[in-house]
């Protein structure tokens, strides 16, 4: 807890049980004051290892519904457990909960309402042994992104992200896909609202378990990016409309 906000990690879980041990130890406790892990009908260990842990608030989906579904979940639970700061956090360690501390405080001392954990930020995802087309395709999405939604990050598409309760309340997540796009509909949400987004540098750790998706699915979520940030373009000049953004 931190000025008397309670601080929630949510891990939302598919085939997570190499690296879930390493992920929960390294969660700092001092000020994290419950977690919830969501595990989207893995097919490997990940519910035996979550309950061997100790996580107390687990849900489990009976059929794979899917990363932005999975998210839904996560949040759904961590509002009902009247969490003040929402911290979301990949389980397949690419990304290092030390850095929880800064983006819990960033929130719960009124500064931004949204910090995201950024590997392009620095030298990071390339050190971090993020694949080059990988690391191409990020900066290209992401300027793209910026130049039609009117922004500066430097990206849209890391797994480590902060939220006040203000925000995930106030947006129509429902309305989201359930698939990877969920991501970057959620930030245009938070951006149609008002809210501002911090970054903060984040180290990345690149490995046989990290989560990834392949070459097709790839390109589906990079044109569904530009989808995306097209139709915040044509929401924010009033020439269409958009459920997502109501």
């Amino acid at each position: 807890m931190i000025n008397q906000n309670k601080i929630v990690v949510i891990l939302p879980a598919y085939n997570a049980s190499k690296t879930l041990k390493k992920t929960y130890q390294e969660i700092p406790f001092d000020i994290v004051d419950d977690v919830v892990l969501v595990d989207d009908y893995s097919i490997d260990k990940t519910l035996e290892v979550a309950k061997e842990l100790g996580i107390k608030h687990l849900v489990y989906h009976d059929e794979n519904k899917g990363y932005g579904a999975n998210q839904k979940s996560c949040y759904k639970k961590a509002l009902e457990l009247n969490a003040d700061v929402i911290i979301m956090l990949h389980p397949d360690y690419q990304y290092t909960p030390k850095l929880i501390h800064s983006m819990a405080y960033l929130i719960a001392n009124d500064v931004y309402p949204v910090v995201l954990g950024s590997r392009i930020l620095g030298n990071g995802a390339l050190n971090g042994g993020m694949p080059l087309y990988k690391y191409i395709a990020n900066r290209f999405l992401t300027l793209f992104q910026n130049i039609l939604i009117g922004q500066k990050l430097s990206e849209y598409h890391t797994g480590f992200r902060a939220f006040s309760k203000e925000v995930l309340n106030s947006l129509m997540l429902d309305y989201n896909s359930d698939d990877f796009i969920f991501d970057n509909q959620m930030l245009c949400q938070i951006f149609n609202k008002g809210y501002e987004i911090a970054e903060i540098t984040c180290p990345t750790k690149y490995s046989n378990e990290s989560s990834s998706i392949n070459f097709k699915r790839s390109v589906t979520y990079g044109l569904g990016v530009m989808k995306v940030s097209l139709q915040y373009f044509l929401q924010k000049k009033k020439l269409m409309s958009f459920k997502i953004f109501k």
